[in-house]
């Protein structure tokens, strides 16, 4: 008895008291030395290690999409609506501005109440486990972590002020939902900047602080709903709202405008994917100063591009506009019994799509044989939704119906340009990112009678008249002849105004094969030309952006502009790491580049193979020209045309050949593709934000004689003789397969 009041005596509780603290000093300084575990330095603090999410901006300023592992951007506390600060103070941390980091009040509530009054951590400590610590495993690494969270937020205040800590929680929080930082949140769920968050809202953010995914406004709205009233209580307790403000705020309901962010959604998908490919390999070529690479994922880069986001709207609506109604051809020919899926190619063709599902990549990978997993896919019948362009749509299918239900479905590709600048305004590489993937913008397809002006121009570089009177005849080349168009006299400009193959053939024979793929080169075409006669038909295949390249050598008085979609690159602190400029040639003089837009006006005038664009899409009064194009069967469909001030190309087809219009009236470049052209032009001048000129004219040549038509009667027109001093193509054997029209 005596020993233990000797040892509850005065004298042994002050060493028990200093022994304590010389324990936990101690037990601190060995937690600030890294013995269990390292700590980050003033530094690393400074700069924490977390991912920034890179951002593309639009020409117009609009952030048009991220690359990222965490969707997050940092704001500064400027950006912060007043009301998130105050709700924030209000449900965590109340005496924020009176402390160091640790509140010693909090801490010992929470210790002798175990929590059920409210924790004990600052929005300080919050802060530093956010930015440096993983959820502890057990009890033991639990108290050791909390320790290091004293200590991160002792350091974290004598670095920053109250704000900018403020600032840095918000910026960190991963509110769920591919949201992480308040920027990311208030777009993706209301539709907001920072700053633009009302009362209810930034009660709602800082509710979900406690548990974002409790109480997540979009899973569990009414647990949101509570947890918000809470901090609004809260915030009126404390004289941060009004009583009136209080009442008028609990009584709304959550109103979320949710626009979720991924690969997927949002404007302009395709384009992003592939300019997440150029800035790829960028960073390998452009590495930072102290020699590492840049990583698009991570280094919050600010990527601003030449796309108008609202061409882009315009340009995407246009094309599923279009889609939705040519789609129902296609869905009318199954109906009435055709069915080339039926056919051996075709079942060849589906299973190899299969194959190429993640569903069937799963299957194999857990040990299923091919036969297996081909019997399971065409038998395996069960609901699900199927993307139409109507919708979705429920049906009971097998693996195999749907793909086959995605193989049926017409694709498109559509591009906008500048032609003074290159700049590319808008980029629709197919209907829908998440169900098509595959990018028709940069996808080589054959392009018919698009090829033409090109063959047009060679003769008109070359000193021929549009008002020419050529005789085309039979047009062959050699053995191949082909088919479609007139063989008798008529201008050149008629010519291509009716896109006569025969014509096209004679001007070939006249020039040359190598000729006119030198011209294609210099224009901008690098897919593989065949050296053949039916290339002046477009039997190549070429894809959309190189097309687009062609085409604005005409409205830019022979300049060609290479296009380009990148401006510049900031890194996260808006120091500019690298301008991008066009590159331009010219390809012509101005009098050819003007003879050929005049040309080029007749296949969408009277008579023309485009000639309902005009009046069927409200184009009245615009100057436009371009051309149609039309290959084999129906199965490329193509229309690129141009005003002064933009060019825009689209081509329509499937992806799989088998799959066409069969009827060349629904099928051909002025039924499946122009509509597209149309729909967009009209959308875009009518947009008044954007500015488009109605009665904007094309250039005017140096050559004042050239102002008047391009067609008078003073103009020298001769019937080539065909022993005269024009380079004749050698004789070789062509395929006859390319007989192309329209």
């Amino acid at each position: 008895m005596n020993f233990i009041k000797k040892l509850l005596s005065p004298k042994y509780l002050w060493g028990y008291f200093i022994a304590a603290i010389a324990f936990v000093s101690l037990f601190f300084l060995f937690v600030r030395l890294g013995l269990f575990g390292k700590l980050p330095t003033f530094d690393e603090i400074e700069n924490p290690n977390s991912n920034l999410a890179s951002e593309i901006y639009s020409a117009d300023s609009v952030l048009i999409g991220k690359y990222y592992v965490n969707n997050r951007s940092n704001i500064a506390f400027s950006d912060l609506s007043p009301w998130s600060e105050k709700a924030l103070l209000a449900i965590e941390d109340e005496r924020f501005y009176n402390h160091s980091g640790v509140d010693l009040e909090s801490t010992f509530r929470a210790i002798v109440f175990m929590g059920s009054r409210g924790g004990g951590s600052t929005i300080t400590q919050q802060l530093a486990k956010m930015m440096f610590h993983r959820r502890p495993s057990n009890l033991v690494t639990r108290v050791i972590q909390k320790l290091k969270e004293y200590i991160l937020a002792l350091m974290i205040e004598r670095r920053y002020t109250k704000e900018e800590i403020i600032a840095m929680y918000y910026n960190m929080f991963d509110f769920t939902y591919n949201a992480v930082g308040i920027e990311s949140a208030s777009r993706i769920y209301f539709n907001k900047k920072p700053r633009e968050l009302n009362i209810d809202e930034a009660a709602i953010f800082a509710g979900m602080a406690q548990n974002p995914i409790l109480h997540n406004p979009k899973k569990f709205p009414e647990n949101a709903k509570k947890r918000r009233n809470t901090v609004l209580y809260k915030m009126r307790e404390l004289g941060y709202i009004t009583n009136t403000q209080y009442e008028q705020a609990i009584n709304k309901p959550i109103k979320l405008d949710y626009h979720p962010e991924s690969a997927n959604d949002g404007i302009a998908p395709y384009f992003r994917t592939e300019l997440s490919k150029f800035l790829k390999q960028w960073a390998k070529d452009n590495p930072k100063s102290d020699g590492t690479t840049y990583n698009i994922y991570t280094d919050g880069l600010k990527i601003y591009t030449t796309i108008d986001s609202r061409l882009q709207q315009h340009a995407e609506a246009a094309v599923i506009e279009h889609l939705k109604k040519h789609q129902n051809i296609i869905d009318a020919q199954f109906k009435s019994g055709w069915n080339p899926w039926n056919k051996e190619i075709g079942k060849k063709i589906l299973l190899r799509k299969c194959k190429e599902t993640e569903h069937w990549y799963a299957l194999k990978q857990a040990g299923w044989s091919d036969k297996k997993i081909e019997e399971f896919f065409k038998n395996d019948k069960r609901e699900m939704e199927l993307y139409t362009y109507n919708g979705m749509k429920k049906v009971t299918a097998s693996s195999y119906d749907s793909v086959k239900h995605y193989q049926s479905m017409l694709q498109a590709g559509f591009m906008v340009t500048e032609p003074f600048t290159g700049f590319v305004r808008a980029w629709v590489g197919g209907p829908n990112y998440q169900y098509f993937k595959f990018d028709h913008c940069t996808n080589q397809r054959q392009v018919g009678s698009t090829f033409k002006p090109i063959v047009y121009t060679l003769a008109v570089d070359n000193g021929w008249s549009p008002c020419m009177v050529i005789t085309p005849g039979n047009g062959c080349i050699g053995s191949w002849c082909p088919r479609g168009g007139s063989g008798g006299p008529q201008t050149l400009k008629m010519a291509l105004t009716k896109s006569n193959n025969k014509a096209a053939a004679y001007i070939t024979l006249k020039f040359g094969v190598k000729a006119l793929i030198d011209m294609a080169r210099r224009m901008g075409i690098t897919s593989d030309l065949p050296p053949y006669g039916p290339i002046c038909l477009g039997a190549a295949d070429i894809s959309l952006i190189e097309m687009m390249q062609v085409y604005s050598t005409f409205p830019n008085a022979g300049i060609n502009s290479k296009p380009i979609y990148i401006v510049r690159i900031e890194d996260k602190d808006g120091n500019v790491i690298q301008n991008f400029t066009t590159e331009m040639k010219e390809v012509l003089n101005d009098n050819i580049a003007y003879k050929m837009v005049e040309m080029m006006k007749g296949p969408v005038g009277p008579g023309g193979t485009g000639a309902s664009l005009k009046g069927k899409f409200g184009l009245s009064g615009i100057e436009i020209a371009g051309k149609t194009g039309t290959t084999n069967n129906n199965t490329d469909a193509w229309f690129i045309g141009y005003t002064p001030q933009l060019v825009a190309g689209a081509w329509v087809g499937c992806d799989e050949p088998i799959i066409h219009i069969l009827y060349t009236g629904n099928g051909m470049g002025s039924a499946a593709a122009m509509p597209i052209f149309g729909k967009f032009m009209n959308k875009a001048y009518n947009d008044k934000s954007i500015g488009l000129d109605k009665q904007a004219k094309f250039f005017k040549p140096s050559n004042e004689q050239l102002l008047k038509s391009v067609c008078d009667d003073d103009e020298v027109e001769i019937q080539l003789d065909d022993s005269g001093n024009w380079l004749d193509a050698p004789e070789e054997n062509y395929d006859t397969e390319y007989n192309l029209g329209d």
